[in-house]
């Protein structure tokens, strides 16, 4: 028998090292031929504690052994992609509300989140993975506004808890997509629940409504956008319920997941999990360890904060088990699947959408529509409105009128032509001696 010599051994095997290199199998959690649920439940078994724990705070490191890029989970687009540059700016939500237009809701939601989606593939692709650059967005505010006194009712609906049904289920619709297999975004209902009282007492308040009241206003347009428009993601509000955090209360989760079947995960608000134990607030707990375990045995996913960092330790002192966690990890793992991150972009058609959809003249139109849907004016009985146009003389008073920060809300991005009131009205009366004065301070 003749002998192969050392050269051809080593050709040889060099051959079937590379042959067996490329037929080598591709990893489940990134086979897009499982399912999710599957795909999830392989990539959460490849995790340390550590790592699992880091992935449950809102701004995720990387974890680079597995291919995981960081991920910052805040986002925020309640009339327009917010906090990230130029961006179509629609009305403030109450504004949106008085249109009482559902169609017109959709077309919005559609427009923003077609930004979104061209926005974070344009950030992704220059590696910028930050806060405001993600695709799971804490909107809608859909809190009930019935106190002047709350700062944030012009985040909100407005006062009607059926209206703010209504509105909610379009734009939830339209931010999230209708693709078989992929969410376009992530849209939040915020906050749950009864949350719209006091600002100042916020982090240490504490609500006993009566049934009548959850059952006819806090909680029906909730169950809906839930039941009807699938928001995958709710926020649990600061303030105790009954006693409870919100965000560590068994009785908020079993309301979102067993009566009304949410599918996706709960994320706390911006610092409510340290509420838990710190000794000015609502203090139920000692400890960040006690806290994090009690949010997270009680349904809270995503930590916003870093409160969810002590969830190791917590592990250690037997507050908490792993197999808890996971449940957990497992939610968020399938939230950004579901958003294509794990997926070759060519398999997600929203990945295809151009970041030249930013601020395109479909959406400033589809924008001044929407303004001039949510105006509404005094009845005319006297015949003074509208002023003619051939009036000559124009005084303008007031400290908003010349003041575009003014025109933006909150929570809001930034348009390319702002229009001030003063400016507004320099452009319809050309012909015009415009005078103005602030006539007060703010």
């Amino acid at each position: 028998m003749k002998k192969i010599n050392s050269s051809a051994l080593y050709l040889i095997s060099i051959i079937v090292f590379l042959f067996f290199q490329g037929s080598k199998p591709i990893e489940r959690y990134l086979d897009t031929s499982l399912t999710f649920e599957e795909r999830a439940t392989d990539l959460l078994s490849r995790l340390t504690l550590e790592e699992k724990v880091s992935l449950m705070l809102y701004d995720s490191p990387a974890i680079e052994r597995l291919g995981i890029p960081a991920y910052n989970w805040w986002n925020e687009c309640l009339h327009g992609v917010a906090r990230s540059g130029l961006a179509t700016v629609f009305p403030q939500a109450i504004g949106m509300a008085a249109m009482w237009d559902t169609d017109e809701m959709f077309d919005i939601a559609t427009a923003i989140s077609d930004e979104a989606r061209a926005k974070h593939h344009d950030y992704a692709a220059k590696g910028k993975r930050g806060i405001y650059q993600g695709l799971t967005f804490w909107t809608p505010n859909i809190n009930i506004f019935r106190d002047p006194r709350w700062g944030r009712g012009m985040e909100t609906y407005g006062e009607d808890p059926f209206l703010t049904a209504e509105m909610a289920i379009p734009f939830i619709k339209g931010l999230q997509g209708n693709d078989p297999k992929y969410l376009k975004l992530v849209a939040t209902a915020k906050h749950f629940v009864v949350h719209s009282g006091p600002e100042a007492v916020r982090h240490s308040f504490d609500v006993y409504p009566n049934e009548y009241d959850m059952a006819e206003t806090y909680l029906p347009h909730f169950k809906r956008s839930i039941e009807e428009a699938n928001v995958y993601s709710v926020m649990c509000a600061y303030q105790r319920l009954n006693g409870e955090p919100c965000c560590g209360s068994k009785y908020v989760e079993d309301i979102l997941r067993n009566k009304w079947g949410l599918k996706g995960y709960i994320v706390s608000d911006c610092g409510a999990i340290s509420d838990f134990y710190e000794p000015d607030k609502h203090h139920v707990v000692n400890t960040p360890e006690e806290a994090a375990a009690m949010a997270v045995k009680a349904g809270t996913d995503l930590n916003c904060g870093d409160t969810y960092k002590h969830l190791v330790d917590a592990v250690k002192k037997n507050l908490i088990t792993e197999s808890e966690i996971d449940v957990s990890v497992k939610r968020l793992l399938l939230a950004r699947m579901k958003l294509g991150m794990f997926d070759p972009d060519k398999e997600v058609k929203y990945a295809q959408i151009p970041i030249s959809v930013v601020d395109c003249e479909r959406h400033r139109l589809l924008a001044l529509e929407a303004a001039r849907k949510s105006m509404v004016l005094l009845k005319n009985e006297n015949g003074i409105l509208p002023f003619s146009k051939g009036v000559k003389r124009v005084a303008v008073i007031g400290p908003n009128a010349d003041n575009e920060e003014i025109l933006l809300g909150n929570y809001n991005g930034y348009p390319s032509h702002p229009i001030s009131p003063l400016q507004g009205i320099k452009d319809k009366l050309p012909n015009a001696e415009v005078k103005y004065a602030p006539g007060c301070r703010l």
